[in-house]
């Protein structure tokens, strides 16, 4: 809870600071640089904590192939769920609110800026990919010989606390040059919370069916995917019920749902629409994922992934236990 609460204030004050300076946005560019940079040193690092994991490297052979199959089936669900929620709030393809008797045509200037340029997101994703990659073989073949393990993550997690912080207030920034976050999110009010929940419900979804592929017990499946991309709370609980399987397997399934929403939060937000890459994260969508949905989306649907994170977060320490 100390974490959401730095994260907020650190956003609001990055708001509070950018009201004034929103007829100089020009001389502010430079910010978008700043955090496309400040995520490719995240997901590096991000990469560097999988590599000289030796538990994930050790798994990745049998576990791996169940924990690959309910991401699959999770991500699916979500994204499905999250869609026909967004059409029911009468959110356009940006998430922003359509009045009665308008078009969906609802988008402000830097939306418009980004649909301009959609033939740069792949070259981020590429970008994205890359840099998790070298972490990774970095990780394994340097960090994981001349580090204590322990040690190391602790440090990583460190590391990724501070560019969280220094991301967030570009965030916030952006959120204050924009203008229309507080007013759209008043259209949309307390409505917003069933964006967290159709994630929930596609995700229990998805593990459910993938439990039915998989040689493992239905109720575990679905706890698997009850941990929502928190790794390190969803794979504890299954560990703590005596569940050593289950419990490996949600701390992979977990690790790929994050990257995969670090991978494909552009292209889902090109492809089929802003709210909808929201799907993809799950719980990491208020800290980790969040500057990446706001440099991928829009300052108005980076407040909505910062709410779904939480209420998801917030929702795990109860729904793995529920199916254990």
């Amino acid at each position: 809870m100390s974490d959401v609460a730095l994260y907020l204030g650190i956003c609001i004050a990055g708001y509070i600071v950018a009201i004034p300076l929103r007829n100089h946005k020009d001389k502010l560019a430079w910010t978008g640089p700043a955090q496309t940079l400040s995520v490719l040193f995240l997901v590096f690092v991000m990469g560097l904590r999988i590599g000289a994991n030796d538990e994930i490297v050790k798994n990745l052979g049998s576990y791996g192939v169940y924990a690959f199959v309910i991401t699959l089936f999770t991500l699916v669900g979500s994204i499905l769920c999250v869609l026909f929620v967004r059409k029911a709030l009468k959110m356009d393809r940006y998430g922003m609110v359509i009045d009665d008797g308008t078009k969906a045509t609802a988008t402000d200037g830097k939306e418009e800026k980004k649909e301009g340029a959609k033939g740069k997101i792949d070259a981020m994703t590429i970008m994205i990919v890359c840099c998790v990659t070298a972490g990774i073989l970095v990780g394994y073949f340097v960090c994981r010989n001349l580090f204590d393990f322990e040690s190391f993550n602790t440090a990583a997690g460190t590391a990724i606390t501070i560019g969280l912080c220094v991301l967030l207030i570009f965030v916030g920034l952006d959120l204050g040059l924009e203008g229309q976050v507080i007013s759209n999110f008043k259209k949309v009010g307390i409505k917003i919370v069933a964006i967290p929940i159709a994630i929930a419900i596609g995700t229990l979804a998805g593990g459910a069916l993938a439990g039915l592929v998989l040689p493992m017990p239905l109720n575990e499946s679905v706890a698997v995917s009850a941990g929502l991309a928190w790794y390190s709370m969803g794979s504890a609980i299954l560990l703590d019920a005596g569940l050593v399987s289950a419990g490996a397997i949600s701390f992979m399934h977990n690790v790929m749902r994050e990257l995969c929403a670090i991978i494909f939060i552009p292209i889902v937000a090109k492809k089929l629409g802003y709210v909808e890459a929201l799907a993809l994260p799950a719980s990491p969508a208020m800290d980790v994922c969040l500057p990446l949905v706001e440099r991928s989306t829009s300052g108005t649907v980076a407040v909505y992934s910062f709410i779904s994170g939480f209420v998801l977060s917030m929702a795990v320490p109860f729904l793995v236990p529920l199916f254990i």
